[in-house]
């Protein structure tokens, strides 16, 4: 089954902030955002055990368990399995530092076997309160938390993780697995695997209007020959083009603000917002099935709608491209 065929529609809601990426967010404000984004209509959402160790998914399973499980897509991770016992020190993250140095303090044990896998699964029901997940992802097997060590936790997830959810698959526990990645790498690999292939994939950060290049040089062709679909996560570059500061999970450097001010130079002079113009580039390739921007502010969620549903005019498309802020190769929408 597709990922288009699975999701509810092209807009979902992203949790990672729910657990406690870069603040420490009042579990009322959790609550209300998570409210927000079902009262404007949306019906997927996505988590991870990874964000805040397991605080993400108990959050939103905590407003979720009170909605009828049939009227909502869920996906979540594997990969990370949460302790009991607390952890002492900074974790080691890779590139990602102390994203969620703010989240439980339960320690993580990364592992992609068949039995880490299961006991994930298991544990992210408990947490979310629900009996069943439509869609797993198999998370960050990547450069960017394991180095050069990447290719192999990529084995340790292929021969773990990828067959415990095709047999899932299979069965009909879930609807749907893929990878959910920060990097392309892993996907082409995935993809040229002679293995049960999965139904698609969640490639966040790597296609947006900051950063789509690479991956329209390889990955995505690959997807659409073989009619696989994606999710887009970070739409908005971890928060730089939804008028935060942060960019790739860290501060912006200044080349990317300077871009930034570019494009909203341009979004003035047609006045639209740049969310809209972030988002609408986002899915407008053929194999993009839904994004999901990430928010802890129910304010946010109306924003992401309305960047969803607005009015881009044609010739802001033509602006943008004559600039140089987007790639000759990557889709504009159907209007440009």
């Amino acid at each position: 089954m597709s990922l288009k065929e699975i999701l509810p529609g092209r807009l979902g809601f992203g949790t990672a902030p729910l657990g406690n990426m870069f603040r420490a967010i009042p579990g009322d404000e959790a609550r209300a955002t998570v409210e927000a984004a079902w009262n404007q209509g949306v019906r997927y959402y996505d988590t991870a055990p990874f964000y805040g160790a397991g605080l993400a998914e108990s959050r939103l399973g905590e407003v979720l368990s009170t909605k009828p499980r049939d009227a909502y897509v869920l996906s979540t991770k594997v990969g990370r399995v949460i302790l009991d016992e607390v952890e002492g020190g900074a974790r080691d993250l890779g590139e990602k530092g102390g994203i969620f140095e703010h989240g439980n303090p339960n320690k993580i044990v990364h592992e992609w076997t068949a039995e880490a896998t299961e006991r994930s699964i298991e544990d992210s029901l408990k947490r979310l309160g629900t009996d069943r997940l439509d869609i797993v992802w198999v998370h960050d097997i990547a450069q960017d938390f394991h180095g050069d060590a990447w290719l192999n936790k990529f084995e340790e997830a292929r021969t773990g993780a990828f067959r415990v959810l095709s047999r899932l698959r299979d069965e009909g526990v879930i609807k749907g697995w893929g990878l959910g990645v920060n990097k392309t790498e892993p996907i082409e690999l995935t993809l040229g695997l002679d293995e049960p292939q999965p139904d698609g994939f969640l490639l966040a950060g790597r296609y947006t209007l900051l950063d789509h290049e690479h991956a329209l040089q390889r990955l995505l062709p690959m997807a659409q020959e073989q009619n696989v679909d994606m999710v887009i996560g970070g739409p908005y570059s971890s928060g730089i083009l939804a008028g935060g500061t942060h960019f790739e999970y860290r501060q912006a450097p200044a080349e990317i603000l300077e871009k930034v001010s570019r494009l909203k130079a341009l979004t003035q002079k047609h006045g639209i917002s740049v969310k809209a113009a972030a988002l609408q580039f986002s899915l407008a390739h053929p194999v993009a099935a839904a994004a999901v921007p990430g928010a802890t502010r129910p304010s946010r969620i109306a924003e992401d709608t309305a960047a969803l549903n607005e009015t881009v005019p044609a010739a802001f498309w033509t602006d943008l491209r004559a600039a140089g802020l987007v790639s000759p190769a990557a889709p504009l929408p159907d209007n440009a």
